[in-house]
């Protein structure tokens, strides 16, 4: 760390001194950004191990606890080692004021003053929309994210996520599914720290066709209120927030107090009034939120149109259905329904049904589970 160093190896250091003043213990976003306020990276770093009063000058306030932890901590980490298992890692880290740090985010009241990424931080140019939701989501909410995902990604717009179960997963999925725009995944972890680790094979794809980023050094776990600072990085990159479905108190309404608070435009898509998990975007509905029914909707916003590059194929519209056919599928509602049920509402045999309803899912109008049908929209 001592003696003449040229600019790049500077810089370098400076970097590696950050990714490890942001590891330390008990380590906020407040407090690392006020660290790196005070003194270059490698010179705060430096003043920290030192524990001679540069915490309390940097910090203010009665902080003597912190610069005795920080200081132990600081002398039995190896910079030379940080270094490795970021190259190890895939992982890059950006300092707040860099020339290589997003400028999507640079400009944000909260910016990180450090940020990881892994994979082309490319990915984050062009217009930018969040879609996010409910971890404890229906096969509805599942099947919207995907499709507007993969629809705005094939127009050309940026989904970005939390790459987390249910809505987040289901977006990124869909923006896969497009030969588009790249997807971007923003994470509450380290992004060596797979969470929930059954996406491990999801990460890996957003990275290779995107960019992952977090504000978490290697190592770090997915600690509950990492999530909330997680999510102001999502509203803070995003030009338009949707939610697809959310529960009263979904994490996702985090990322929407966050938008409002930077002027990003939030959009609700519409659910039943049934649904537990649309109770949240129904609410922002009844509270004046823009719909978002399709990915029309939401390329207004961003202004922009259609391309026109839909790979889909086209079902037979409703016009081309035979008349026990447009029975059935009138018999499906756009949330689960029990064979059973749909069975009484037909007035049909199961035999008969049942081939109708494979002729409905073939054609995309119609999806089936265990011992269930729901209505798809029509493409």
């Amino acid at each position: 760390m001592s003696g003449a160093v040229s600019a790049n190896e500077a810089t370098e250091v400076d970097r590696l001194a950050a990714a490890a003043l942001a590891g330390l213990p008990k380590m906020s976003f407040g407090r690392l950004r006020a660290l790196l306020a005070a003194a270059p990276a490698a010179a705060a770093w430096a003043g920290v191990a030192e524990d001679r009063g540069f915490v309390p000058r940097a910090l203010g306030g009665d902080t003597a606890a912190f610069a005795g932890d920080w200081a132990s901590a600081a002398r039995r980490v190896d910079l030379a080692a940080i270094g490795r298992a970021h190259q190890a890692a895939g992982v890059a880290v950006h300092l707040l004021g860099d020339a290589d740090y997003p400028s999507v985010l640079a400009d944000d009241h909260e910016a990180p003053a450090v940020l990881f990424s892994r994979g082309d931080l490319g990915a984050l140019t062009g217009p930018i929309v969040a879609v996010v939701g409910t971890r404890s989501a229906t096969h509805y909410g599942q099947d919207v994210a995907a499709e507007l995902s993969r629809d705005l990604a094939r127009a050309g717009v940026v989904v970005v996520s939390g790459l987390a179960l249910g809505i987040d997963a289901a977006a990124h999925q869909g923006a896969l599914a497009a030969t588009g725009a790249p997807p971007v995944g923003v994470v509450a972890s380290g992004l060596d720290v797979v969470y929930p680790s059954r996406n491990a094979r999801l990460w890996d794809q957003v990275a290779t066709r995107g960019t992952l980023l977090s504000e978490s050094p290697l190592g770090t776990t997915a600690a509950a209120w990492r999530f909330p600072m997680r999510n102001r990085i999502i509203a803070a990159i995003a030009q338009v927030v949707v939610v697809v479905e959310g529960h009263r108190r979904s994490g996702a309404l985090h990322t929407v107090e966050a938008a409002i608070e930077r002027g990003r435009l939030v959009m609700a898509v519409p659910g039943s009034v049934r649904s537990p998990a649309s109770e949240g975007t129904n609410a922002l509905l009844a509270d004046g939120c823009q719909p978002a029914r399709d990915a029309d909707d939401v390329l207004v916003a961003v202004d922009l149109e259609r391309t026109g590059r839909s790979t889909t194929p086209t079902p037979p519209r409703g016009a081309e259905l035979g008349e026990d056919e447009r029975a059935t599928l009138n018999a499906l509602d756009w949330q689960p329904t029990g064979t059973d049920e749909v069975l009484r509402r037909t007035g049909m045999p199961l035999g008969e049904v049942a081939v109708i309803l494979d002729r409905l899912e073939e054609a995309g109008l119609a999806r089936g589970g265990p011992g269930w049908w729901e209505r798809r929209r029509r493409r």
